[in-house]
């Protein structure tokens, strides 16, 4: 590239209406695409990218992120919109993991295993999509950890979704101001690996970078009531409900 972008150019010295005039021209277009394409990458690849992460947050003046107040939730529509994402914006895998690798953004094994499954699918038309976060705790569980089933089971009485698998590798791409120490886990079904371990998703910036890893999926999987989860909401947003029955959540 350095020896094609310090070179000029030029199709002067060729006759105007001569085949080899149409070529030269050809040939200017597509290294200029080429250099422009590079470029476009170089722009983006700094995007996940530990050093990058730190001047946007600089930029922004983002801090790390810290413990926040657990609210008890008594329903989904009392949860305003966290982050709006776009999905459907990808043909195909290898365009998704091209974008991802662009970005500099660290893939772990089992969540690059499951992104490459058959089972895990794209949508084919663009979609806005309405995220929202909320931890074990603001759900209503009263012990250190829960079971996943459970938080999923919780999330849905009270009027959350799961969240297509998609919305991963997506909300990686477009969440680039993180902030450090803030780790995501996606509500979405589990995608079995090749040896048949469930995995979900967790969009994460654990300081050395902007990262998608996989974890345990499994129904009885043990997670901290303080880890936070990001659903979709359904049309169905259940309403308020007694005391005592949230209180039957952390027994």
């Amino acid at each position: 590239m350095g020896r094609t972008a310090g070179k000029k150019v030029s199709c002067h010295a060729i006759q105007r209406h001569s085949p080899g005039w149409r070529h030269c021209r050809v040939l200017v277009v597509a290294m200029l695409c080429t250099t422009c394409a590079l470029l476009f990458a170089s722009e983006a690849r700094a995007q996940c990218t530990a050093r990058n992460v730190l001047q946007n947050q600089l930029r922004l003046k983002k801090g790390p992120s810290v413990d926040r107040p657990q609210i008890l939730i008594k329903s989904a529509v009392d949860v305003p919109v966290w982050k709006t994402i776009t999905i459907g914006t990808f043909a195909n895998f290898f365009a998704l993991s091209n974008a991802l690798d662009a970005a500099g953004c660290g893939i772990g094994n089992s969540a690059g295993e499951i992104l490459a499954r058959p089972i895990f699918t794209l949508r084919d038309t663009k979609t806005d999509i309405e995220l929202f976060t909320v931890s074990a705790a603001e759900l209503g569980f009263q012990t250190d950890t829960a079971l996943l089933a459970d938080i999923y089971a919780r999330a849905k009485q009270l009027g959350f979704g799961l969240a297509a698998a998609e919305v991963g590798p997506q909300l990686r791409l477009q969440y680039f101001d993180q902030p450090i120490g803030e780790f995501l886990i996606v509500g979405m079904e589990p995608i079995r690996t090749w040896k048949g371990a469930p995995v979900i998703l967790n969009v994460a910036n654990g300081g050395a970078g902007l990262i998608l890893i996989g974890q345990d999926g499994g129904a009885d999987t043990q997670i901290s009531v303080a880890s936070r989860f990001v659903f979709v909401r359904t049309n169905e947003a259940a309403p308020a409900e007694a005391p005592e029955a949230v209180a039957l959540v952390g027994r």
